[in-house]
């Protein structure tokens, strides 16, 4: 046994110190590797030679995927926090929203490629806000099962952060069809700040309840001049198409009338004399469902007009060649 194991060794060890040896196994090794970088180059040609659907359906994939896998996972971790009491209308509304803001990230999302080049940045933003805010709502939802408090501060991170980019799309819908000046995305992102600002202030207790929703009034005020009668709403009227000017009217018809629940919301909970966590049922389920209708139908017009558009210029590139055969 002894003389096998010395045999062994010897021969283990000659394979790695005798020169023909080495020789052979590195020229084999050389093969495999030329063959496996060859066989590598000959899909990665036939790959980059596919055809548009292909990269369309890939790149589908590529997001759907890991955004299912990523909400699924914190949904199953939100579930096992706590149990929802069937009588908890405000946990139930949170559970709502936060699957209606996935549903809607992912939909905006896999429809970027139904779009023009133009278009798909403003899709993309709206998946975006969609995407922000369920993440958001993950948290918000499970901070009021397990603790019945208010997640103020959730909820004003979720804003701070989605309410900017659905002001970008009041720009980015103009730029896509019409030289647009970038003051009006600055101009209506410093109106949204100080909305906000005024608004968390109140209802963190940072200031008294009356300064903070004259502050965040204000800036909604500044918001509503820039797009009922500033420079943006007077390049819709003169430059945009159609369609999109009826998007930007609805639009800021959402801004006006859909963002006004904010402010019910706030009046109703500190300003009429109630107290806070008396009042945190009404205020929670008010916020919410605002942010169901000011998020996702927002989202949805951004997606109709950027349909409509490409469509309109399919059907238009369609005739122009016509009339060239013609």
């Amino acid at each position: 046994m002894p003389q096998k194991i010395r045999q062994a060794g010897t021969d283990h060890k000659s394979v790695f110190t005798n020169p023909d040896t080495i020789g052979r196994h590195n020229l084999t090794n050389l093969n495999s590797t030329s063959n496996l970088a060859q066989t590598l180059g000959n899909f990665m040609n036939k790959t980059i030679k596919a055809p548009e659907p292909f990269w369309g359906k890939t790149r589908r994939a590529a997001m759907a995927v890991p955004l299912i896998g990523t909400f699924l996972a914190m949904a199953s971790g939100a579930a096992s926090a706590a149990d929802l009491p069937k009588d908890d209308f405000v946990g139930i509304s949170f559970w709502i929203i936060s699957a209606a803001m996935v549903a809607a990230t992912v939909f905006f999302f896999l429809e970027r490629d139904r779009v023009e080049a133009k278009w798909k940045t403003s899709l993309t933003v709206t998946g975006l806000v969609t995407l922000v805010a369920a993440i958001h709502y993950f948290y918000m939802r499970d901070v009021w099962v397990s603790t019945g408090e208010t997640p103020t501060v959730f909820r004003y991170i979720d804003w701070i952060i989605t309410v900017p980019l659905q002001m970008i799309e009041f720009y980015l819908i103009l730029a896509a069809v019409t030289t647009v000046s970038i003051a009006i995305f600055w101009r209506l992102l410093f109106g949204t700040l100080v909305m906000l600002i005024g608004g968390y202030l109140g209802e963190a207790g940072y200031l008294a309840v009356w300064p903070a929703f004259i502050i965040g009034m204000a800036g909604w005020a500044f918001i509503l001049y820039e797009i009922f009668l500033g420079e943006a709403s007077k390049v819709s009227a003169s430059s945009a198409p159609p369609p999109v000017k009826t998007a930007f009217n609805t639009l800021r018809l959402i801004v006006s009338v859909g963002w006004s629940i904010y402010p019910i919301g706030y009046f109703a909970g500190y300003l009429m004399g109630g107290v806070p966590a008396d009042t945190a049922n009404a205020l929670n389920i008010i916020y919410n469902f605002a942010d169901f209708v000011n998020k996702i139908a927002f989202g949805v017009i951004i997606w109709v007009v950027a349909v409509q558009m490409t469509e309109l210029n399919k059907a238009k590139a369609a005739e122009a060649g016509k009339s060239a055969k013609a």
